[in-house]
């Protein structure tokens, strides 16, 4: 039996079939960051249209958080059994079917199930969206090409919420999910031309499916009820770590577990995903409590806070190609540092210095911060899907997601009971200034894996 996935017989695809790959991959990418941008920006249009409260609407992008959350690591598991693309492209055929059950829901309920479907083939193409790149591009393009994919993710992000305006402009909200199925479509006509590899015959065992599902969904009911009820959402937390111990018992023997031990027991890839949660946690932080800051400390109107929002995914935009491309010159570990010591820089900066009630202060921190957040993503996504043989790509990439959701969730908690426990008028400022100390684990985690930077 097979132990790895077959290579390709040359080095990535040729031209022009490796550009067309590349492009339906990114495409792919795009329609799940817009649509998770977009679905945030609806909720109210959503809770007037259904006659739903507020607190009851978030659950349409709760549902989706969890359902990704749950799918990202078996989605990576089963790519590697019977292929990256075929599963790649059951993600998109499902994402584009659940997208039009958005669409044509007509109570909260059809929505929110919706969503958790439409999220669970939103996990699959997290989690095989990296391995099919790694399979279409030539081993010398891989950090470019990450580059490439951090810049994507972050145009995507800063366009959805005017995407959103604009449509909501013109027609009503179910419109917003009904953009998904032509570019779905398209994805899918065009699959074909996505690497092919084969897959290795392996079992996957049904309880450990059980334990992972458990795992997430005891974690994110914990965090969503932690800030209000604190005993029953730390206890919801413990017996999320409960059902993580219970899954590394029930695969403490597999070749290739869910939680992807195999993988882990390496430094490179073992401190690259402990900075990403740290990264991540701060980014999640500071991105919570920056429109708190500008209009409960600076008085801005929300139209006026988020134009001044931009700063942050401009500056990731544009320093994540030359990320990408300084990843094959310079030890990524020291761009990581850099990246995360830039990115506690500008968040501690606008948490710790008087507020400027031109916003000067706060934009050139937020800046600072976008370019560190972009120079740490792409050489930390490269070192952490390099340090995995290719034939775990899958649960590489599948990590690679778990990390960033485990990060921004909590983050979310943790910013949850800053405005717990802490007056609205100095919560932004201490999220800020935490967010910040997250960042900085996160560059000193970084440096601290340039010893082991050698062996990947």
């Amino acid at each position: 039996m097979s132990q790895s996935i077959l290579t390709l017989p040359t080095d990535g695809l040729p031209t022009p079939r490796r550009h067309v790959a590349i492009a339906v991959l990114l495409l792919t990418l795009v329609l799940v960051v817009l649509d998770s941008a977009i679905a945030n920006i609806a909720l109210p249009s959503i809770a007037a249209s259904l006659n739903a409260s507020p607190s009851d609407t978030v659950w349409v992008v709760s549902s989706y958080q969890l359902a990704v959350l749950v799918a990202l690591l078996p989605c990576g598991v089963i790519g590697e059994m019977v292929g990256p693309r075929r599963v790649f492209l059951a993600g998109v055929a499902l994402f584009t079917l659940a997208s039009a059950g958005c669409a044509f829901s007509s109570t909260l309920p059809m929505l929110v199930a919706a969503r958790f479907v439409q999220g669970l083939g939103g996990g699959a193409i997290m989690a095989l969206g990296i391995m099919n790149l790694r399979f279409s591009v030539p081993q010398r393009l891989l950090g470019t090409i990450i580059g490439v994919n951090a810049m994507t993710i972050a145009i995507a992000s800063a366009a959805g919420p005017g995407i959103a305006g604009a449509i909501l402009a013109v027609t009503s909200w179910p419109w917003l999910f009904a953009v998904n199925i032509p570019l779905g479509i398209v994805v899918l006509a065009s699959g074909a031309v996505l690497a092919r590899a084969e897959g290795v015959a392996r079992r996957l065992d049904g309880k450990a499916l059980v334990a992972n599902t458990l795992m997430f969904v005891l974690f994110f009911l914990g965090a969503d009820r932690v800030a209000q009820t604190p005993v029953s959402g730390g206890l919801l937390i413990a017996a999320s770590v409960v059902c993580l111990l219970a899954l590394l018992r029930i695969e403490r023997r597999s070749a290739a577990p869910l939680v992807p031990i195999d993988l882990l027991v390496t430094p490179a890839f073992r401190a690259s995903v402990i900075a990403s949660v740290c990264c991540f946690t701060g980014q999640m932080l500071g991105l919570i409590a920056l429109p708190f800051y500008l209009q409960h400390r600076l008085g801005m109107t929300a139209t006026e806070a988020g134009l001044y929002m931009m700063p942050w995914p401009a500056a990731v935009a544009v320093i994540a190609p030359i990320s990408g491309r300084l990843a094959n010159r310079v030890k990524t570990a020291s761009l990581c540092a850099a990246g995360g010591a830039l990115l506690a820089i500008g968040l501690a900066s606008v948490g710790l210095l008087p507020a400027d009630p031109r916003g000067a202060t706060f934009i050139i921190g937020t800046a600072i911060a976008g370019l560190g957040f972009g120079l740490f993503q792409t050489p930390n996504n490269r070192i952490l899907l390099l340090s995995a043989p290719k034939a775990r790509s899958g649960a590489a990439g599948a990590m690679q997601g778990t990390a960033r959701l485990t990060g921004q969730t909590l983050g979310a908690i943790v910013i949850a009971v800053i405005f717990a426990v802490v007056p609205l008028a100095s919560a932004p400022e201490m999220a800020l200034v935490l967010a910040g100390a997250f960042a900085g684990v996160a560059a000193v985690v970084s440096l601290g894996r340039a010893q082991h930077e050698a062996l990947v």
